[in-house]
């Protein structure tokens, strides 16, 4: 009787978090994009995957996933910073695995103790927790990173690893981290709300023996509403394999995905976001 009280509880705890595999985002979570508009279809990978990360009831940023690498193509958030407690807990995507499951973001641990899920399925269409052991120079790489949340509820739903690349440690702990904290702080003044979408480039290399995409580049861009008729917007990218970042003009950034993925033009944002 106590062990089922026990199941019934913690299956209850597991609608605390979630995260929703969606067929759009325009449809389900269009408010983490400048005027409700996704990046075009030029980024899309073979076997995408939309994701509205939600946690507690509450959407907080949008990912789109690619289900093949093992990687988040980008995610896109609501710039809103502020201090506080750095979460602990990694959480993966059951729906990833199957529509069957519920819309939960949720430990490794749960779902295969309380879903009857093997590691074998929940790994075949994204990353795991043993996919990031024991690296050698490269970290669990936060593309929407939790510090640019306002609160633990929003930071924790960052820790999930279809929001994680395996990205250059010198780069994450250096000249990226002074991107996020430092040059963003400062590109933001005066702006009444700011728009991002981060994402990461697939590269020739692996981890995990060939499970894990090791992206060759990573990048960030952003539109900030300063009022009504005014807005800024700006970019940045880096090699994946060196500890620095170069700052470009948004209509820049977005050459440059245009060749690296060798597909059409890549739209980021909006038109009614500056390029120059």
């Amino acid at each position: 009787m106590l062990l089922l009280l026990l199941l019934q509880v913690s299956v209850s705890c597991l609608w605390l978090g979630q995260g929703e595999v969606v067929t759009s985002f325009e449809s389900s979570c269009p408010q983490f994009f400048f005027q409700e508009t996704p990046p075009n279809e030029a980024l899309e990978p073979e076997n995408p995957a939309w994701i509205c990360q939600r946690y507690k009831n509450q959407y907080h940023f949008a990912t789109l996933y690619d289900r093949g690498e093992r990687i988040p193509v980008y995610s896109a958030y609501i710039y809103q910073p502020a201090p506080g407690k750095r979460p602990k807990t990694w959480l993966v995507e059951p729906q990833l695995v199957s529509p069957k499951y519920p819309k939960t973001m949720e430990r490794e641990w749960t779902l295969l103790n309380y879903f009857n899920m093997s590691l074998e399925q929940l790994s075949e269409s994204q990353a795991i927790l043993t996919d990031y052991k024991n690296l050698t120079g490269l970290n669990r790489g936060h593309l929407n990173p939790s510090g640019h949340h306002p609160d633990f509820n929003s930071r924790t739903a960052t820790f999930t690893l279809t929001n994680i690349v395996p990205q250059h440690a010198k780069l994450n702990g250096g000249a990226w981290n002074n991107y996020e904290q430092q040059t963003m702080m400062r590109k933001t003044q005066g702006c009444n709300t700011t728009y991002v979408v981060v994402g990461a480039v697939p590269g020739n290399n692996y981890i995990a023996k060939g499970r894990v995409n090791k992206p060759s580049f990573l990048w960030s861009s952003a539109c900030c509403e300063v009022d009504t008729n005014h807005r800024r917007a700006w970019g940045v990218i880096a090699e994946n394999d060196r500890n620095e970042v170069q700052l470009l003009t948004l209509g820049e950034l977005e050459d440059v995905l245009s060749d690296l993925y060798g597909r059409n033009q890549v739209y980021l944002f909006d038109s009614s976001c500056p390029r120059e």
